[in-house]
C-alpha cells in the first residue's frame, strides 16, 4: 500500500463530456505508486430509465487501498445502488445514505471479500446535481470543493481517524488511534470495503472501526454565481488547498475552452508540487464558470515568452547546468504573472521542453525526482 516506482507513471487517463448545461472532465495518473487503485463515474444526463431523473447528473470520484477491487466496484455499481432505494425519490439524503451502507453489506458478500482474499477498501466522493441543488456524499479523505463567484463557497470535509468524532467512535469499538492511523494501519477513519475494520459484534455498521456512511450535504445551486465544481482524491489535495486548486482551475478557464487541457494540467502539476500518491479530478463546470478572454490569452503568452527569456539566458551564461538547477534558479526570481495557485510548478512542462530544444544532448529532466 506504501511502495512507489523508481519514476512515476505519467500516463493519463482523460475524458470529457456535457449534458444538462453542464461540462465536465476527467484526470487520473497513477503516479509514483506501483498500481493505480483511483476509479471514478460521470454520467451527465440521465441517472436511469426514471424520466424525473432526465435532468439530473452524477459525479463520482473513488480512492481505493490496499487494491482496486473495490474501488472498481464502487465505480460500476454505487449509482445503481442509490437510485434503486425506494427513498431516494422521496427523499435524496436517506436514499443517498442507504445507497452506500446496502452496496457495502453486499459487497462484504463477494468471493474475494468473504474469503479474506481481498481486504481493498475506497474512499468515495459522489455528486448528485440536479437543476436546482447539489447533494454531496463524501465517506472518507477524497473531497468536493464548490467553487462560486471566484472562491471556494463549500468543502467536504476529509474524515481522518484524529477527528474527535471519528475517534470517539473508534474508541467506543475497541480500537486506537496511533500515528493518526485506525489502529496504527489504516489512515481514513470512513471507507467502503476495508472489511477486516467492521467485525465488531453487537454493533451496526456505522459504529465500527471504520464505517460505510457518507456524510451528506446539499446546496442550492445559484445559476448567476457558481463556477465549477471539483471531485478529487488526497494526492491531488495533499499538495494544492482548496483556495489554491479554485484559483489554479479558474486561471486555466480563461485562457482555454479546453477541459481536457485543463483537468490534465492540474494533475500535471500536482505530481510536479511533490504529490506521491495517485491523482484523480472530475471538474464539473457549470454555465456561470469564466470563459477566455483576450488579455488573459495574451498574459499567458507573454508568461511563456517571459519563461523561455530566462531560461536562454540561463543557459547561455552556464552551459553545463543541471535541469534541477535550471528549476532553482527560476524558483528563486520573482516571475510575475505565473498561475496562482499553480505558481512555476504548472509551467513545468515548458521548461523541460526549453531545456530539451537547448540542450538536446543533456537526459537530466529530473524524472525520477519531480519533488
Amino acid at each position: 500500500m506504501g511502495a512507489f516506482l523508481e519514476k512515476p507513471n505519467t500516463d493519463k487517463f482523460q475524458e470529457v463530456g456535457e449534458g444538462n448545461g453542464l461540462r465536465y472532465a476527467v484526470a487520473s495518473m497513477q503516479g509514483w505508486r506501483v498500481e493505480m487503485e483511483d476509479a471514478h463515474s460521470a454520467k451527465c444526463a440521465g441517472l436511469c430509465d426514471d424520466e424525473r431523473l432526465r435532468d439530473w447528473s452524477y459525479f463520482a470520484v473513488f480512492d481505493g487501498h490496499a487494491g482496486a477491487r473495490v474501488s472498481a466496484h464502487c465505480a460500476d455499481h454505487l449509482l445503481d445502488a442509490i437510485v434503486a432505494q425506494e427513498e431516494f425519490s422521496e427523499d435524496v439524503i436517506k436514499g443517498i445514505r442507504q445507497g452506500f451502507l446496502e452496496l457495502d453489506d453486499k459487497m462484504r458478500n463477494l468471493p474475494e471479500m468473504s474469503s479474506g482474499e481481498d481486504k481493498s477498501g475506497t474512499t468515495a466522493v459522489c455528486a448528485f446535481i440536479s437543476p436546482k441543488g447539489l447533494f454531496i456524499a463524501n465517506c472518507g479523505d477524497s473531497r468536493a470543493v464548490l467553487c462560486r463567484n471566484g472562491s471556494p463557497a463549500f468543502s467536504t470535509q476529509d474524515h481522518k481517524p484524529g477527528l474527535p468524532s471519528e475517534m470517539a467512535r473508534i474508541v467506543r469499538a475497541g480500537g486506537s488511534v496511533m500515528i493518526h492511523r485506525v489502529n496504527g494501519s489504516l489512515a481514513v477513519s470512513r471507507a467502503l470495503g476495508d472489511f477486516e475494520y467492521k467485525n465488531v459484534k453487537g454493533r451496526g455498521p456505522c459504529e465500527q472501526l471504520v464505517s460505510p456512511e457518507p456524510e451528506i450535504f446539499v446546496q442550492d445551486r445559484d445559476h448567476r454565481l457558481d463556477e465549477f465544481l471539483v471531485l478529487a482524491c488526497d494526492g491531488v489535495w495533499d499538495v494544492m488547498s482548496n483556495e489554491d486548486l479554485c484559483a489554479y482551475i479558474r486561471s486555466r478557464l480563461q485562457v482555454t475552452e479546453d477541459l481536457r487541457e485543463v483537468a490534465g494540467q492540474v494533475i500535471d502539476t500536482c505530481l510536479y508540487k511533490g504529490s506521491r500518491d495517485n491523482m484523480s479530478i472530475v471538474l464539473v463546470v457549470f454555465p456561470g464558470a469564466p470563459r477566455p478572454y483576450p488579455e488573459a490569452i495574451q498574459a499567458e503568452r507573454d508568461l511563456d515568452a517571459t519563461l523561455e527569456s530566462h531560461i536562454k539566458e540561463i543557459i547561455r551564461d552556464q552551459k553545463q547546468i543541471e535541469f534541477v538547477e535550471l528549476v532553482s534558479k527560476l524558483d528563486s526570481m520573482e516571475i510575475e504573472g505565473l498561475p496562482p495557485g499553480g505558481g512555476l510548478s504548472s509551467k513545468r512542462a515548458l521548461i523541460e521542453q526549453m531545456y530539451k530544444q537547448l540542450l538536446p544532448d543533456r537526459d537530466d529532466t529530473d524524472l525520477d525526482s519531480y519533488n
